[in-house]
C-alpha cells in the first residue's frame, strides 16, 4: 500500500520520485546490488497523487528468503508513505500485470461546503447537494461491456476503449460526510474512474440527465464528459487474478511478490 501524495505515480520516470523507483532501489539494496539489476513489475500504473490499498508487484530475487523475513526487511527500509502488506513466493510463470483478471477502485468525495485541509490529499471535493437515487440509477448504465471512449483522457496507450464493469456502487459515509464510489471491472484506462465520477456527481447534482452516460457511449467524445475529479480521492483497492472470487479473495497462485 502507498500514500500517493508525494509520488509522481507508479511508473519509473527520470529524476522523479515514483513507487516503482523506490521499490526497485530498496529491493536491490536488500540483495546488495550496486546497480538496479532486479526489476519490479506492477499490476498496472497509478497516476501522481493516486493511492493504493493493495497494489501487486512481482520481482525475481536471487536468494531464498522466508516470506515474512522479506516483508519485514523491505518495510524496515521503505519510506513512511509505503508499506508491504504481504509477500508470497509464486511460480516463475506468474506475472503481476499480465495475469490480472480485474481491478477494484475506490473513490472518496468529501461533501463539505469548503475543502477540508486535513482531507485534501485523500479525497476529492464536491460542495453541491446530490441525489443518491439519481447516482445509483446512473451507475446501472455503467455495468456491462461498453465503449468508454468518452471517459478516457488523451494520452491513453490502449488499442481498444471497450471494457467491462462488473459492479459499480455508491453510498454516503455519514460519519465522514463523504460520497464513496466503488468500481470493479476487467480493466480501467487512463483517468477513466476519475472521469466517470465527474459525470456521476454532475448527474447527482442535476446538471446532467440521469441516463446521460448512455448518450456519452454513443458520441465517443471526451470533451462532452467534461471534468476529471482530483487524483487525491482515488484508491486502488484490490487486484484480482484468475480463479479469485471477488466476494471471497483467495491467495494468488504459488516469483517473490
Amino acid at each position: 500500500m502507498y500514500d500517493g501524495t508525494n509520488f509522481a505515480g507508479f511508473q519509473r520516470q527520470p529524476d522523479r520520485r515514483t513507487v516503482e523507483s523506490v521499490l526497485t532501489q530498496v529491493i536491490n539494496k536488500m540483495a546488495k546490488n550496486p546497480d538496479p539489476k532486479i526489476l519490479v513489475y506492477g499490476s498496472g500504473r497509478t497516476d501522481a497523487g493516486v493511492h493504493a490499498l493493495a497494489q501487486v508487484v512481482h520481482f525475481d530475487f536471487p536468494f531464498t528468503i522466508p516470506e515474512e523475513s522479506m516483508r519485514k526487511g523491505l518495510n524496515s527500509m521503505l519510506p513512511m508513505d509505503m508499506e508491504i502488506r504481504r509477500v508470497e513466493i509464486v511460480p516463475a510463470t506468474f506475472h503481476a500485470r499480465y495475469d490480472v483478471s480485474g481491478k477494484r477502485y475506490l473513490y472518496r468525495m468529501d461533501m463539505g461546503e469548503f475543502r477540508n485541509p486535513f482531507k485534501r490529499n485523500y479525497t476529492g471535493h464536491w460542495k453541491f447537494p446530490v441525489d443518491l437515487d439519481k447516482i445509483n440509477q446512473a451507475l446501472g448504465d455503467l455495468v456491462g461491456e461498453h465503449d468508454f471512449t468518452s471517459f478516457v483522457a488523451s494520452g491513453a496507450q490502449t488499442r481498444t476503449f471497450v471494457r467491462t464493469i462488473y459492479e459499480a456502487t455508491c453510498h454516503i459515509d455519514e460519519a465522514n460526510h463523504e460520497l464513496v464510489f466503488e468500481f470493479y471491472g476487467n480493466g480501467f484506462m487512463y483517468n477513466q474512474v476519475r472521469i466517470m465520477v465527474g459525470v456521476l456527481v454532475e448527474i447527482g447534482s442535476g446538471t446532467r440527465p440521469v441516463h446521460d452516460i448512455l448518450r456519452l457511449y454513443q458520441v465517443k467524445d471526451r470533451k462532452q464528459a467534461r471534468r476529471t475529479v482530483p487524483a487525491a480521492g482515488l484508491y486502488l483497492k484490490h487486484v484480482y487474478y484468475q480463479g479469485e472470487d471477488p466476494e471471497h479473495p483467495t491467495k494468488l497462485p504459488q516469483r517473490q511478490r
